[in-house]
């Protein structure tokens, strides 16, 4: 069974602050792929294409962590406490606003293997 947590957290920023938020998101991800139990921790833009559809949050991270408690451990870096206090909570941040969602790669139900011990 695959502990693997998959996140997606994204950003719609405030009018006219996209190229801003983008930089300043672009900084945490150095010491975030340093983490114990980082697997990708990628800031991407949206982009127009004929097979997409466009959203009001342009920049996403595409995160993928080994376990649920390598996340939180990432959620409870002073840095990234930092961001989320002054850019997406503080009235002066460049965020409008943010969506943080996480997945499994497992289905409901999976029936997992069972090994023989013997």
């Amino acid at each position: 069974m695959s502990s693997r947590v998959y996140v997606l957290a994204q950003f719609k920023p405030k009018a006219g602050k996209e190229q801003e938020l983008f930089e300043v998101l672009k900084a945490l991800e150095p010491d975030s792929y340093r983490e114990e139990g980082c697997i990708q921790y990628m800031l991407t833009r949206q982009i127009d294409h004929p097979s997409a559809t466009r959203n009001e949050y342009p920049i996403v991270f595409n995160e993928i962590w080994q376990s649920a408690e390598a996340w939180a451990a990432h959620g409870n870096r002073q840095q990234i406490k930092h961001f989320f206090e002054t850019q997406v909570q503080a009235e002066t941040g460049l965020v409008e606003d943010a969506i943080v969602t996480a997945y499994s790669d497992e289905g409901h139900n999976y029936d997992s293997p069972v090994y023989n011990t013997n």
